[in-house]
């Protein structure tokens, strides 16, 4: 990878990994890394490499302090500059690649120009998550994801959990269900407004959401009761299946309510992104008026 030639003008901001064309990178503490080769590139477990413009935009807005390093086109330049800026301010390294560089580091065509090294969010477990939560009877809501796997689902899910202004998300340690870069850039900045948090034991951790004053809700395709027909508890955990399995008997079982979504019944059930927006909108409205 070569920097982009800066003809008849000067850069808009000196970064420190400024060298000359005809000497490549090499890795070391204060420089740039080569575009990796592999189409899913190798990096620290404490990273994540962000991509999409709303996506990096919001992780740098809410958390500067963990942003590593930059990757960016020759286009997106001037939508970035107080990025850059810090960048030099405090000694971190950015670089102007072309598009198919961008490829290669994201491993997607879908990166809007923009690819940021970032640290992860530190993991949280389920008490973490009830200690940021007002005290019952404060409305709070939540949701538990069961089989979930696909990132772009994720993505969708987190962006309504951000619009409505959902607590958290909670997702068995079994799962391989994580924030991917995929999944942050579907979600355009709600990754970063809904933190997840990761359980060992369900049935103790149904114990403790009911301690806490939460209802439990399965969703199900159908044979529930209608969602418009029904009340939501203020402080609520809404439960949603994997698509085809569905969510485990354990769950359905514990649940306080369980609802399904009226339709014309011409497709069997919305997928889990579409059928979270349903239930949170409606959750919404009931508690917020």
């Amino acid at each position: 990878m070569t920097d982009i030639p800066r003809k008849n003008r000067k850069p808009l901001v000196d970064s420190p990994w400024k060298q000359s064309a005809s000497r490549p990178l090499r890795e070391h503490s204060a420089a740039a890394t080569d575009a990796p080769r592999e189409r899913k590139p190798l990096r620290p477990s404490g990273e994540l490499r962000l991509y999409g413009l709303n996506a990096c935009r919001a992780a740098f807005a809410n958390r500067p302090q963990d942003l590593r390093k930059v990757y960016l086109s020759e286009a997106r330049v001037a939508d970035l500059k107080p990025v850059l800026a810090w960048c030099v301010k405090h000694r971190l390294g950015y670089r102007v690649v072309e598009t198919m560089d961008l490829d290669k580091l994201t491993g997607s065509r879908h990166h809007e120009g923009v690819c940021f090294e970032m640290l992860r969010h530190p993991p949280k477990g389920l008490a973490d998550l009830l200690a940021d939560l007002p005290a019952a009877p404060a409305p709070a809501l939540l949701i538990w994801l069961d089989g979930v796997g696909n990132p772009h689902n994720l993505g969708a899910l987190l962006r309504s959990a951000a619009h409505f202004d959902v607590a958290g998300v909670i997702v068995p340690t079994s799962s391989s269900l994580d924030l991917s870069g995929a999944a942050a850039r579907v979600a355009e900045g709600g990754a970063e407004f809904v933190p997840m948090a990761r359980v060992d034991d369900v049935p103790a951790a149904l114990q403790a959401l009911r301690a806490a004053g939460f209802d439990v809700v399965a969703t199900v395709p159908a044979g529930a009761a209608d969602l418009y027909a029904s009340r939501l508890a203020a402080r609520s955990v809404l439960v949603f299946g994997a698509e085809g399995e569905g969510m485990s008997r354990e769950l359905i079982a514990a649940a306080t309510q369980r609802l399904s979504i009226p339709g014309s019944g011409r497709v069997e059930s919305l997928n889990i992104a579409a059928s979270a927006a349903v239930l949170l909108a409606e959750y919404w409205r009931q508690t917020r008026r």
